[in-house]
């Protein structure tokens, strides 16, 4: 018995003291195991990539951009019933354990010992506290060593943080595929909803997701999909958090995704988004615009978006119509069995949503039967139906070929071209032919006031050309820059009555340059004319002799200071609209003009607010006096402090808006008068009809509009700014405005209306032939006597001669030139 007892106390006195030097290691290991643990108080200032948000001046959603689809959201603003469903996916006793669940454990070592020398992946046995721990300060390495240090870590964490706070780490940083990080950023990619309006059934789904969203594809693993969302809800019903029957309802649903897309949402915004963008990352740089969680209002309104890109495309199709020919097909294909198939892998331009791509089946004298490219279901797969119709000659007469109009389908189309087709309008189930224009443009609208870009538009199809060509396109303005040389005359002592003679012009441009001889549009000239003729007309060479009387370094003053050109020759020839800007530079200048005189910086941003709600920049930089007050006391209401610069007097910006006034009623673009609501505005020509423009405004907007090739070339006589250009504006402007009742522009007090002759700038009654209005500063008044610029005798002192004389000098020998 003795000997019993000496043997069992041997055995414990070994026993024990491998138990201390076992768990001496133990200690040592786990010491040298926590030396080398990250420092887990860095979740305090857990601030992930968040993907920044723009939208339009509506609130609607314009982008995303990002390098992980992620929103943050605070777990205050996360409904129940979601954070239910990933607790009981995940770890349903998470807000009991300490860090680490030891039935769970158990659990994972049964499923290890079954499932042993099976090749299949462990079952894991980590509670949410852990994966935070394995997310965000450790690797995903499949090693005991990961395991151990994630279960001190996950104690660590439950110490010093709330449950609530540990959850909330979770649910914003595990991915969901699709490059979703986060429920919020799920929420949206899968159902296009925010997570209050999930329903059980899809939060049960997303919550589903984390074990492997590759294995749930809700398209190519369906059914594994519904097994384990399925599988979610039956664990919230045994853990009593939704009813029986509730469970067994959303389990008969399907799993029904609404996958959304990258890149732009709004319909028609893609150059206006694009160039916030591209704002963005100049003022923030690329990191901050993908990771910073930006939240952007854009000055964007949608429904004049809308206006402006169909106002434009229109406008290039007509012109296409009119002057080009057909450019062929886009692809040619194999009309066999299935012509579906084949056209599908054809891709159609994105933004053109009105137009179809389609395969010609049959083509014959009088029509052609085409087949309409089938749809691609979110699934990946095609729609089985196939959609052909008949396209009629009569709709294609201006698909030219060799310059002919096509007496036949047949010259045009032949079986497996593949073009685009619009389903007609008044013959629903037929369709038009349709080609991409290889003439472009652009289009902007502001506010003349705020320099808001309201709409920009800056070509016919963002999908096939990103090239802005408001906002990147370098382009001479032509005579629509003459309204600023003609305010720099107004400014500086001319009047509107004052006559400058239009008759050939020779200008030596120094050694080796040869003579300029400036010539009008049609190569006449027509004597003297007052300044308000000269614009409404557009008389070059009166222009270029005006700039001669003025001095170009004075031009060149005014063009800087409306922001047209930075440093601008000051040679005559610039007179002309020879220098290059973009149409937003344009639009801007000409809204400057229409707001008075006060120089405004375009913007297509009002407000960028961080992450945390705070505004980091804002467009407007005018002073609120008293805005700062938190209560009305009776004190007045705050003031807004203009403290814009005054680039132009405001009575000479009335003056140079009443005779672009008179470009609209009887100048070079009276089809501007359909409008019916008073339009200031300039059209602009470049030689051999290079660049189309009309610029021009009413008292509350300002519009732009270009139209030429990309890589400059003649567009054929007669398209001019007034025939092309002015057309587009035309049409946008009165459908912009359409709600809107007409206002009439804004007279400054102290200008004096006198009736002057509009042909010798003359004094004259009101009503007799010839009178017109014109508005003169104080203290200045039409002349008394006829006197004409650029008409002087030989000591080159201006001669004051008869209206009569002035007609003459036009008429005899020519020796007076």
């Amino acid at each position: 018995m003795k000997f019993l007892v000496k043997f069992f106390g041997y055995l414990f006195g070994i026993g024990a003291a491998f138990a201390l030097l076992i768990a001496a290691g133990v200690w040592m290991y786990l010491q040298h195991l926590n030396d080398g643990l990250p420092d887990y108080s860095a979740l305090k200032n857990y601030e992930p990539p968040v993907m920044t948000r723009v939208h339009a001046a509506d609130g609607s959603l314009m982008a995303e951009y990002a390098t992980e689809r992620r929103m943050f959201l605070p777990i205050q603003a996360m409904p129940d019933r979601l954070k239910q469903s990933f607790i009981s996916a995940e770890d349903k006793n998470f807000y009991t354990h300490l860090g680490v669940d030891p039935e769970g454990i158990a659990r994972a070592a049964v499923r290890f010992i079954q499932n042993y020398g099976s090749g299949r992946r462990p079952e894991g046995a980590s509670t949410i506290t852990q994966q935070v721990a394995k997310n965000f300060l450790l690797t995903n390495e499949l090693r005991v060593e990961r395991k151990i240090k994630e279960a001190i870590l996950a104690l660590r964490i439950e110490q010093a943080y709330t449950k609530d706070e540990i959850l909330e780490l979770y649910l914003n940083e595990i991915y969901f595929g699709f490059g979703a990080y986060g429920v919020a950023a799920a929420s949206l990619i899968y159902f296009d909803k925010s997570v209050h309006e999930l329903a059980l059934e899809e939060a049960a789904y997303l919550a589903a997701l984390p074990k492997g969203p590759s294995n749930y594809h809700p398209y190519r693993k369906t059914e594994a999909a519904i097994a384990r969302r399925n599988y979610v809800i039956d664990r919230m019903v045994e853990d009593g958090h939704v009813s029986f029957e509730d469970g067994e309802e959303a389990k008969a649903k399907p799993i029904t995704v609404k996958l959304r897309g990258h890149g732009s949402k709004l319909f028609a915004a893609e150059y206006f988004t694009e160039e916030v963008r591209r704002e963005v990352a100049d003022i923030f740089g690329t990191k901050r615009l993908y990771e910073g969680g930006l939240s952007v209002r854009s000055t964007l309104d949608p429904e004049m978006q809308q206006i402006a890109r169909k106002t434009l495309m229109d406008g290039l199709i007509k012109f296409d119509h009119q002057r080009g020919s057909w450019n062929g097909p886009i692809d040619r294909i194999s009309t066999g069995t299935d012509w579906g198939v084949e056209l599908a892998k054809i891709e159609a331009l994105s933004d053109l949503q009105e137009w179809s791509l389609a395969v010609v089946l049959e083509s014959g004298t009088s029509e052609a039967r085409v087949g309409i490219q089938p749809e691609r279901l979110q699934s990946g797969q095609l729609e089985e139906d196939r959609k052909a119709g008949p396209l009629f000659l009569e709709t294609m007469k201006w698909a030219r070929v060799s310059g002919r109009a096509p007496s036949a389908v047949s010259d045009v189309l032949a079986p497996g071209d593949v073009v685009y087709v619009q389903e007609s309008a008044v013959a629903p189930g037929t369709y038009e032919l349709r080609q991409i224009p290889k003439v472009s443009g652009a289009l902007v609208a502001m506010d003349p006031y705020t320099g808001r870009v309201l709409a920009l538009v800056g070509g016919f199809s963002f999908a096939q050309s990103e090239f802005n060509r408001a906002t990147q396109a370098w382009r001479q303005p032509g005579s629509s820059f003459k309204p600023f040389l003609y305010a720099a005359a107004l400014d500086n002592g001319y009047t509107p009555s004052s006559v400058v003679m239009d008759a050939p012009l020779e200008i030596s441009q120094g050694p080796g340059l040869g003579t300029w001889r400036p010539q009008n549009y049609g190569g006449k000239f027509y004597g003297p004319s007052t300044l308000r003729t000269g614009i409404e007309r557009s008389r070059n060479v009166m222009t270029v002799r005006l700039a001669q009387d003025m001095g170009m370094p004075l031009v060149a003053e005014y063009a800087k200071r409306f922001g047209i050109y930075d440093n601008m020759l000051p040679v005559l020839s610039m007179s002309l609209g020879a220098g290059e800007t973009t149409v937003l530079r344009m639009t801007a200048a000409y809204a400057t003009i229409a707001n008075g005189g006060r120089k405004l910086h375009p913007t297509l941003i009002d407000r960028i607010q961080d992450r945390y709600g705070r505004t980091i920049y804002k467009h407007d930089s005018r002073i609120c006096d008293g805005c700062t007050q938190n209560a009305w006391d009776g004190q007045s209401e705050p003031t807004l402090i203009d403290n814009r610069e005054q680039v132009l007097d405001p009575m000479t910006a009335y003056q140079i808006t009443s005779m672009m006034e008179g470009v609209v009623q009887r100048g070079t673009a009276t089809s501007v008068r359909a409008v019916g609501r008073p339009v200031a505005g300039k059209t602009g020509t470049t030689n051999d009809e290079k660049d189309a423009w009309f610029v021009g405004y009413t008292p509350d907007l300002a519009v732009g509009v270009f139209v030429g090739f990309d890589n400059p070339k003649p567009m054929g006589r007669g398209a001019t700014g007034g025939q092309v250009a002015a057309p587009i504006f035309t049409e946008f402007v009165k459908q912009a405005l359409a709600e809107k009742p007409p206002v009439e522009f804004r007279v400054p007090r102290g200008l004096q209306l006198i009736p002057i002759n509009k042909n010798t700038g003359l004094r004259t009654a009101g009503g007799t032939p010839g009178a017109i209005l014109e508005a003169f500063k104080p203290g200045m008044a039409p002349p008394d006597s006829y006197s004409v610029i650029g008409f002087q005798d030989t000591m080159g002192v201006p001669t004051y001669v008869s209206p009569e004389a002035g007609q003459a000098v036009l008429q005899g020998t020519g020796g007076l030139y």
